[in-house]
């Protein structure tokens, strides 16, 4: 199973932006539909978004829906989540996971992905 890892958490204050990597080791995202997952202290884990390895297509949630936009390098095997206008209840443990190999369509549910990674805390500060 391709592994994956999680970078650019971090602390940012209300309004502003991050933007999230999930990287492949020792593998290829190429088969593999990706999706990011957050949970917050005491609450379920949560569908962010999801990209098709199949044709680029996409799931966002509601919460993030004009605010958050997921996007996808093959050469670098890398899947970005650009997170803009950041309010405080995104705060939480932001996970990338890959579905598959050879599943290339998108899923809102964690339990439908396989390899995840150990997580980056987002924090953004009111």
């Amino acid at each position: 199973d391709v592994q994956v890892v999680e970078s650019g958490g971090g602390l940012v204050q209300a309004g502003g932006s991050l933007r999230l990597s999930c990287s492949a080791l020792g593998s290829t995202f190429a088969n593999h539909a990706i999706g990011w997952f957050r949970q917050a202290p005491g609450k379920e884990r949560e569908g962010v978004s999801c990209i098709s390895s199949a044709d680029g297509s996409t799931y966002i949630a509601d919460s993030v829906k004009g605010r958050f936009t997921i996007s996808r390098n093959n050469a670098d095997n890398t899947v970005y989540l650009q997170m803009n206008r950041l309010k405080p209840e995104d705060t939480a443990v932001y996970y990338c996971a890959a579905r598959g190999p050879f599943v290339y369509t998108c899923s809102r549910y964690a339990t439908d992905f396989g390899s995840t990674g150990r997580g980056t805390q987002v924090t953004v500060s009111s």
